[in-house]
């Protein structure tokens, strides 16, 4: 729990640099840092889906996942959730963003290849290099979004300290029985997400994809290798 904990501080001081300067960045630098950060987002994703061992696998766990997040609204609670903070912390400001940084950052720290195995390694060895790592990085980008799209970045530590404590807790008791292939596909699909995210934040989509309803798929793949 201690790296996920630095992780959190860091997104918080990366968010608090981002809001402080935020009045400094110009409307066409606020566009090029999100599409600079797109980019960025992008190559993540594919780094982790390229290390994909079974492509099937990806494809199977995505389509069924996105079906049964399509149907339980993940998205949509995760909107409502952002919203209730919102209202609380912007006092009801119309023009607000909150709930897209919310939902945007809470999706881009908590799905990926790092917050996996990271927290994974954190708790079967306590080794805690990836998940600080991945806090600098985290923390960085939080300064870009916390600029681009508001306070709502903030409140994405929420999340992101109980999926990834939660996951460090669960490798302590169950990881030494999970299969490395597994890890590598929940890995290479959380890449596919990450991918998603980096879509709508380049504009690429003639629609926004709703990525919160593919978080399923990530863990599907628990299920498909040894039924395969």
């Amino acid at each position: 729990m201690i790296a996920t904990v630095v992780n959190v501080i860091l997104v918080l001081v990366g968010s608090a640099l981002g809001l402080l300067f935020q009045r400094l960045i110009s409307g066409n630098m606020i566009s090029v840092l999100t599409h600079a950060l797109g980019l960025c987002v992008a190559g993540i994703g594919i780094s982790s889906l390229i290390g994909t061992q079974n492509m099937l696998c990806v494809i199977v766990c995505m389509v069924l996942g996105t079906l049964l997040g399509q149907g339980l609204d993940i998205e949509g609670r995760l909107e409502r959730g952002g919203e209730w903070l919102r209202q609380r912390a912007d006092r009801g400001n119309p023009n607000s963003r909150f709930t897209e940084s919310f939902v945007s950052a809470a999706l881009l720290f908590c799905v990926g290849a790092m917050a996996i195995t990271g927290s994974m390694e954190a708790g079967l060895n306590q080794n805690y290099d990836i998940l600080i790592s991945k806090g600098v990085i985290d923390g960085v980008s939080a300064i870009s979004f916390a600029a681009t799209m508001g306070i709502g970045v903030a409140f994405s530590v929420i999340p992101l300290f109980l999926y990834q404590g939660g996951i460090t807790l669960l490798a302590g008791w169950v990881g030494p029985y999970l299969p490395q292939e597994v890890i590598v596909e929940m890995s290479a699909v959380g890449g596919a997400l990450i991918v998603g995210i980096a879509i709508n934040m380049l504009g690429l989509g003639k629609e926004k994809i709703k990525v919160g309803n593919m978080l399923p798929a990530m863990f599907l793949p628990l299920l498909y290798l040894p039924i395969s």
